[in-house]
């Protein structure tokens, strides 16, 4: 097994809130790797918190109960708080939770929704403007329903400060990128492997065969690259970052984006960015200022330049 050095690790706190009768499942797939994580560190890199609103066990769709260790409402020092739910979260109106929620979100806790989950997040309102995904199962409603929201066939959406992922077993692919973001694209992989998940999919496909479709090229280096550009198209990360989860040097991974795909790491992130952003002023009622923010430019007056540069004419003309 790997050890991290004690050397700036943080231990993140994670809260999850399972609703009664989620799939057990999503409920597996998303907590099992931070458990892994933490067995493979020999250390506590994530703590995790089940939350219900009462003290009584959780019933999940099938035989399996979750035993709550915090209740709703409480002062919880928490790095994101993921809700977990199945059935139908059309019905779910429970204000206790719903406020809560909220309270969360005003003091900057990342919000993550599983499966039924985001649906949940976007009835408390915590999901206007910010692109997301959810189980299929539910998609058709949920668009009919709140026909603003920006939904995705993806496995997973990071954006900005709300994570939202279909469940099943996607939550495995979420944290792999999680892990990754954290504690390093190496480490990850070990996680994975500890489930035989050998085959970590990207956000936007099932499969990495789609990846390689999309991108033109089956070198690893730039396929997990483009998997943590992908992950974070609102707010982009840095060539070191990017060099960090393929394994390289920041020179190295430019030498490599430039020899196979003609152009630098960061200029194929910001065409990606746009590409994003041109499908939401296809797709979406958002403003210029909000497509701009949702896809990690400074402001809208930034995105119609670059735009402009990229696209030859002004993101309200294609609009």
């Amino acid at each position: 097994m790997a050890a991290i050095g004690s050397k700036n690790v943080t231990t993140r706190r994670i809260g999850v809130l399972p609703v009664e009768g989620f799939a057990m499942m999503s409920y597996a797939s998303l907590v099992e790797p931070m458990r892994a994580a933490n067995l493979l560190a020999r250390r506590t890199l994530y703590d995790l918190v089940n939350v219900s609103v009462s003290d009584g066990p959780v019933a999940s769709s099938g035989p399996a109960v979750v035993m709550p260790q915090a209740r709703v409402g409480e002062d919880l020092t928490l790095d994101y708080l993921f809700v977990v739910a199945g059935g139908d979260p059309t019905r779910y109106g429970d204000r206790q939770v719903m406020n809560w929620l909220a309270r969360l979100a005003r003091e900057g806790v990342p919000l993550g929704g599983v499966s039924g989950g985001p649906i949940i997040l976007a009835r408390a309102g915590l999901m206007t403007g910010r692109r997301m995904t959810v189980h299929w199962e539910h998609a058709a409603a949920l668009a009919e329903i709140s026909p603003h929201l920006l939904i995705e066939r993806s496995l997973y959406v990071i954006d900005r400060d709300r994570v939202t992922c279909a469940g099943g077993t996607a939550p495995m692919d979420l944290m792999h990128a999680l892990i990754a973001q954290h504690h390093g694209a190496a480490f990850a992989r070990l996680v994975s492997d500890w489930f035989m998940h050998t085959e970590v999919r990207p956000s936007v496909g099932p499969q990495r065969a789609g990846l390689v479709e999309r991108v033109g090229s089956n070198t690893p280096a730039i396929l997990d690259a483009v998997e943590a550009m992908e992950a974070h198209v609102a707010e982009p990360l840095p060539l070191t970052k990017l060099a960090a989860y393929a394994g390289l040097s920041p020179r190295q991974l430019n030498r490599l984006f430039r020899d196979k795909l003609g152009r630098s790491a960061m200029r194929y992130y910001r065409e990606l960015r746009l590409d994003k952003a041109q499908s939401l002023l296809r797709n979406s009622p958002l403003s210029l200022t909000e497509i701009a923010l949702a896809t990690g430019f400074a402001s809208s007056s930034h995105f119609s330049r670059v735009y402009a540069q990229h696209y030859g004419q002004p993101p309200s003309a294609y609009r």
